[in-house]
């Protein structure tokens, strides 16, 4: 008979387990030199994700080499999860969640046409959080810092992104097309690109200071607001509990 190890993974990281692992133990055969981390990764599971390990009940980390039979618990990460600096950069398939990050005032760095070596290089130089749903990209030993975004709809995945880092909000201080900092700005600096409905209609205007783009209050700003309320009750939900 083989070495083998037991895992047995919260149930908040079943999502990343095959279908007829996902279950209270998971008995996986041990070559006996790979490192636990090793291990929890070839079972599906990032290492960003994982918040500790244990062996045996003992405090490890992903280098330990586990012996024959032991018991691994794989937990996942605290929620609100502390960062350095709350400072992101989305791959490009969230690029919605990118547009409501930054309406809230998330400095938040999107392009829709990064490759994922772009994406990890510009994420460890800006010491950015690569938020993805690409797990092969987390496994990426070179990223400094990333994290699994649930969800299939926009709106699950903002709820989840707040909820796990609860980063300060600044709603309406951001650029939703490039993340630059908003300015307010009068009415004869922006008017003459303006169309002549909302020359007459509004009289209060920002404007990114990167890019040029012009804000107003428009039509749709009830369901922005919505959007930023929303923002401000998951965060202060995450901080309290």
């Amino acid at each position: 008979m083989g070495a083998e190890l037991c895992l047995r993974v919260e149930p908040g990281l079943w999502l990343f387990l095959a279908p007829r692992d996902r279950r209270d133990e998971l008995r996986l055969p041990y070559d006996g030199a790979s490192s636990l981390g090793h291990v929890v990764e070839s079972a599906g599971v990032p290492l960003p994700e994982v918040g500790s390990l244990l062996a045996d009940g003992r405090v490890v980390t992903p280098a330990y080499h586990p012996r024959d039979g032991e018991v691994v618990d794989v937990r996942e990460m605290s929620r609100p999860q502390p960062v350095p600096v709350p400072l992101f950069l989305l791959d490009v398939h969230l690029g919605t969640l990118a547009r409501r990050l930054r309406l809230v005032g998330v400095d938040t760095a999107y392009e829709n046409d990064l490759d994922d070596d772009t994406l990890i290089e510009r994420a460890n130089a800006e010491r950015r959080v690569l938020l993805t749903q690409d797990r092969g990209l987390l496994r990426r030993r070179m990223l400094w810092l990333g994290a699994y975004v649930r969800g299939a709809r926009p709106e699950e995945q903002f709820d989840d992104v707040l909820g796990r880092f609860a980063p300060p909000l600044a709603p309406w201080t951001r650029c939703t097309a490039c993340n630059g900092l908003l300015a307010p700005a009068g009415k004869e600096e922006v008017e003459t690109g303006l169309l002549p409905g909302t020359r007459r209609s509004y009289d209060t205007f920002a404007r990114c200071h990167a890019c040029g783009q012009v804000y107003w209050r428009g039509a749709h700003a009830d369901r922005l607001q919505s959007i930023v309320e929303r923002a401000e009750h998951v965060v202060m939900t995450a901080v309290a509990d």
